[in-house]
């Protein structure tokens, strides 16, 4: 079959609108603040081998470790229609535990097994573990919540209760968790019904032919892409601050070497796993590593397994970048994605620095808050990640008050957030001042206060704490968060990472990083 350059945009299209609207139904349909209104998920569209051929714009640090898990799925199982494989494994594809993933085959007529899998992501705000949501401060992934292998939650069309009931036996908010758990089966559910409506419409032969053709075309203008650069290796270093448990900096140390449209990402001089919990598997680093490459592409190219075919990526088992099993990940694939990106930039920076911007904020800032609900009486558990400064760029400002890189989620509005949970949000603004100087100037960070209607469990994992978002060519650094307890008149600042046990009346409030500036000197 010849390609049709006008077939080719049309089913570049036609595969991204499936993904989107997988990811419409789950954000309408799920029940927890965390997916309904910061929307912490994201949807795919994969091949018969479980390479991604077409995604949403969701979220960077999903969507490139995805393949991984749709490969372990359909590895231990042969599915038939109706089936769907849940899995949340880091160590098998997924990212950390809150992350849950649920895959599913399209099934066409005279084929016994799927010519294509939809897939969806999304990020529970509790799925048990030593502290609420999940995100503790721990030295083992036994202690961050149930580890779910592969397992058919639905056969033949219905709900396997047995699997439901274990899964909903050890978590903290059952009731919230079996919802966004049906929501994301109807995602897929709308993602097999129109993937179906495209091969009927085209013919099997001819949807096939052009989903490998757009990873072709994929992978063709990544290799332009690299092929600009100039040769060589550039290097770069950065460091997490800390652990959670010990306060001694843990460096990323990348060798990025450009040869001809080929590159190679060596991070084996990066430091070992450590103890705490942000040890990051190789899926993360891999999706770090697409994010950053695809951002470079300039052209509206489907990010598909074609961008990666260019790119070796190469790590050190055992090390903060590929942690072996069983390591504690719960911050890992929030925080030390975020600095491999910040390490894959700075690197890039050396190779062409009129391209790349100055390092963003660094962190998610997460926070997990949990308790007893005293309007209920019912346990709840509340998740969220906080925007901050975007680092400035060679032809303009930074970004203020932003998620950035490997997160794309929302906030959690005000009116949301003290609607479904004990809280009064006491402060929510721009930190101005925090974005470092220069003639671009970094974008500032946020400040967001809660105060406590109840008595709560409160972890915070966050970077940037000590260690600023560094700057670009002379411009300043961007200024470094705090995190802070206000109880009466006493204000505690605490470290980067913490769990704390707070009474009703305390206040949070966390103050997140600016963007590193560009280029010295005042605008």
């Amino acid at each position: 079959m010849k390609v049709n350059p006008i077939l080719l945009e049309v089913f570049k299209n036609k595969f991204s609108s499936v993904s989107e609207e997988m990811g419409v139904s789950l954000n309408r349909t799920a029940f927890s603040p965390n997916i309904k209104e910061r929307r912490d998920f994201s949807c795919a569209i994969f091949d018969e081998n479980g390479d991604i051929v077409a995604q949403a714009a969701h979220i960077p640090v999903h969507l490139g470790s995805m393949p991984m898990s749709v490969k372990e799925a359909i590895k231990g199982f042969e599915l038939k229609e109706g089936d769907m494989i849940i899995l949340n494994d880091p160590f098998k594809g997924g990212t950390h535990l809150p992350d849950i993933t649920i895959v599913a085959g399209v099934f066409v007529d005279g084929i016994d097994k799927p010519v294509f899998y939809v897939a969806n992501r999304a990020h529970h705000a509790d799925v048990g573990g030593m502290s609420s949501g999940s995100m503790p401060l721990s030295n083992s992934i036994f202690q961050e919540g149930v580890i779910i292998p592969p397992l058919k939650l639905i056969e033949g069309g219905k709900i396997n209760e047995s699997v439901m009931k274990l899964l909903l036996n050890n978590v903290r908010t059952p009731y919230e968790r079996e919802g966004d758990f049906k929501a994301q089966i109807m995602a897929n559910i709308t993602g097999i019904k129109r993937m179906k409506e495209i091969i009927e419409k085209y013919s099997l032969e001819t949807v096939t032919f052009y989903a490998k053709e757009l990873m072709n075309y994929s992978e063709r203008v990544m290799r332009k892409t690299i092929e600009s650069i100039d040769d060589g290796m550039y290097s770069f270093k950065d460091y997490m601050e800390d652990d959670g448990i010990s306060r001694q900096n843990i460096k990323i140390y990348l060798d990025l070497t450009i040869k001809g449209d080929e590159a190679i990402l060596d991070f084996t001089k990066s430091d070992d796993q450590v103890d705490g919990s942000i040890n990051a598997v190789y899926a993360i680093t891999l999706s770090a590593v697409l994010y950053v490459f695809r951002s470079l592409v300039k052209q509206d190219i489907p990010t598909n397994m074609g961008c990666l075919r260019p790119i070796k990526v190469i790590t050190r088992k055992g090390s903060i970048v590929d942690a072996k099993f069983p390591a504690a990940v719960a911050g890992g694939n929030v925080e030390t994605s975020q600095r491999i990106v910040d390490v894959i930039l700075g690197a890039l920076a050396k190779a062409i620095p009129d391209r790349i911007p100055a390092a963003s904020q660094g962190t998610m800032n997460n926070v997990a808050i949990g308790g007893i609900d005293p309007r209920t009486n019912e346990p709840f558990a509340y998740y969220e990640t906080l925007g901050g400064g975007m680092g400035a760029n060679p032809y303009g400002h930074g970004e203020s008050a932003v998620h950035s890189h490997m997160t794309n989620t929302l906030n959690t509005p005000i009116e949301a957030l003290e609607y479904s949970y004990p809280f009064m949000v006491s402060g929510y603004s721009i930190r101005y001042g925090s974005g470092g100087i220069g003639k671009f100037c970094g974008g500032d960070g946020l400040v967001r206060e809660i105060e406590l209607l109840s008595d709560a469990e409160v972890t915070v994992l966050s970077e940037r704490r000590r260690l600023s978002p560094y700057g670009l060519e002379g411009g300043e650094l961007g200024r470094p968060g705090r995190n802070i307890v206000i109880s009466g008149e006493n204000y505690k600042f605490m470290p980067s990472k913490f769990t704390a046990k707070l009474n009703k009346g305390d206040i949070l409030r966390i103050e997140t990083p600016g963007g590193g500036g560009y280029y010295k000197g005042k605008n």
